[in-house]
């Protein structure tokens, strides 16, 4: 961690403000080719089998390797850090915790096992920033539900659902098996109709997730009096989670 930490601080502190104009302008440095990026890897595979690198020009080779793969993917963080935010403080403070990440990802990372870098690293990206707002327990509630933006068909998309993947239940990657417990029992005190908008809206207790106007049309009732009783939902779940607090 400590040397991840280090090569974050040495990649910010040699570029703030190109880093800064490439937040700003989503100018970041192409992908690289197929064949750049194996060649980077197979220099970083010297540190993996040797880690007694021969002379001032090997450790700068690697370092070099190490550095064009990680500002050559940058793109990937600025992604994934745009699905969880909308103004620009916090794309800059959540695109650090996602440079983690893909550092993490990078150093890591085994070609030879057949996958793709980029469905690694944002596998990696992402379980950084479930950590960091993991480590804010005191906002874990509300920001689970915290709108950020609408999605194709309008509804209005929370962080819990950004945060699905790979057709897992949202709780399984967002909460530990106490907190699941607890949110799960909180749901189960909702109105049955307030209860039942929620589950489907975002597929708790294994069920399947909607959209807004499947579940207008499944229940029988309008878009918008879905949208408000979710809205209330949300409301009452977060002011129960919070009493359940010592």
């Amino acid at each position: 961690m400590e040397v991840i930490l280090t090569s974050l601080a040495l990649l910010l502190l040699k570029g703030v403000p190109l880093l800064v104009s490439y937040i700003n302008n989503n100018s970041f440095p192409p992908p690289l080719s197929q064949e750049d990026e194996a060649r980077y890897f197979q220099i970083l595979q010297r540190v993996h089998i040797n880690s007694d690198l021969d002379g001032i020009d090997e450790i700068i080779e690697v370092e070099h390797a190490r550095n064009m793969l990680i500002e050559h993917n940058m793109r990937l963080v600025a992604f994934i850090v745009k699905q969880f935010v909308k103004n620009q403080e916090e794309n800059e403070d959540l695109f650090s915790i996602g440079m983690i990440g893909l550092i993490k990802a990078i150093d890591s990372f085994n070609p030879n096992i057949g996958a793709k870098l980029s469905t690694y690293a944002t596998r990696c990206i992402k379980n950084e920033i479930l950590m960091y707002f993991r480590k804010d327990r005191s906002n874990l509630e509300t920001s689970l539900f915290k709108p950020i933006g609408p999605d194709d068909s309008g509804d209005e998309l929370s962080l819990i659902d950004r945060l699905s993947a790979d057709n897992k239940p949202i709780l399984d990657q967002v909460v530990n098996n106490e907190d699941q417990r607890d949110l799960l029992e909180n749901v189960k005190k909702l109105p049955i109709l307030h209860r039942q908008v929620l589950k489907m809206r975002f597929g708790l207790m294994n069920s399947t997730e909607y959209s807004q106007q499947t579940v207008s049309e499944t229940l029988g009732i309008s878009r918008s009096y879905v949208s408000r009783l979710e809205k209330k939902a949300r409301q009452m779940l977060i002011k129960l989670m919070k009493e359940r607090k010592p």
